[in-house]
């Protein structure tokens, strides 16, 4: 089976002295995993950036072993953030979710799209809240809509509205930006409120039931927020 198609590197592993193995959310194919001769080499593993959207062509013999992927470098997006580490964290964090969460070799389209307009928000000024509902999206088209709108419960203290969530009789605010949506700025800690929401979530309803540990990657980014 041989291929070409363009994507963006979601995770890299030292396979041998001179190789490793690559994993790249593709268009047409979904997450693929690969091994990439020579991607410890000075000429191309700069191009190895987690985030950084390729061109691959992807051989392999059997639908049962792993291939190889031939790459060349499309777009170099994350040396664009080496400089500002929470962003460079971020790239990192929602990559190492897509492959968390995504299954082999199965194309999604939205998803695709979805890594493609990370990059675009990311150097706006609410580029957090822009993220958090990132985050959402990516559930959703995973199966896993948080449609918080449709489950919130409103109460108006002191002429400010409040919304919030019950839950086995515990009641868990809402930031009010998940549900108004508008163009407020939004502080810190609202945001991290909003990423716990979401955090909560993701653990509890699809994380632990898979057996999947808590991404390390998504903690330290967080903590790089507060």
């Amino acid at each position: 089976m041989n291929w070409d198609d363009t994507g963006y590197l979601i995770s890299k592993n030292r396979y041998s002295e001179n190789s490793i193995i690559a994993e790249v959310f593709t268009k047409k194919n979904g997450k693929v995993t690969g091994i990439i001769f020579g991607g410890t080499s000075k000429k191309i593993k700069n191009y190895l950036q987690i985030g950084n959207k390729l061109y691959v062509n992807y051989n392999t013999k059997s639908v049962n072993r792993i291939g190889y992927f031939k790459i060349e470098i499309l777009k170099a997006l994350t040396p664009l953030y080496f400089d500002h580490s929470q962003k460079l964290s971020c790239i990192t964090s929602a990559m190492n979710l897509i492959k968390l969460l995504t299954a082999e070799s199965q194309a999604n389209k939205g998803i695709y799209d979805l890594i493609n307009n990370f990059f675009y928000f990311l150097d706006s000024e609410q580029w957090i809240k822009e993220y958090i509902f990132w985050e959402l999206e990516l559930l959703k088209l995973l199966g896993y809509d948080l449609d918080l709108k449709k489950i919130v419960e409103k109460e108006i203290t002191d002429n400010k509205i409040h919304y919030y969530v019950k839950s086995n009789n515990d009641k868990k605010n809402v930031p009010n930006f998940l549900i108004d949506n508008d163009n407020k700025t939004i502080d810190i800690k609202n945001l991290l409120n909003g990423l716990k929401l979401v955090s909560d979530y993701l653990e509890k309803s699809i994380l632990r039931p898979n057996n999947i540990n808590y991404p390390n990657s998504r903690s330290f980014f967080v903590s790089l927020l507060k």
